[in-house]
């Protein structure tokens, strides 16, 4: 498998984790401050690793 097509799998596998873990930190806002807060704080670590991706994926190409 070439590295672009890892590269684009991988990120978007990012994208569906950060998504969820946006909707979950949403849903849990106004229940449980706690978990909404851990929730966004992963969702940040992994829009970092998004952007990490997305700068790999331009310089391969």
């Amino acid at each position: 498998m070439s590295r672009v097509n890892q590269l684009s799998r991988y990120r978007k596998h990012l994208e569906e984790r950060y998504h969820k873990l946006v909707e979950r930190s949403n849903e849990y806002r106004y229940i449980d401050e706690v978990q909404s807060d851990l929730a966004s704080y992963k969702a940040m670590k992994v829009l970092e690793k998004i952007n990490r991706v997305r700068y790999l994926d331009n310089s391969v190409m």
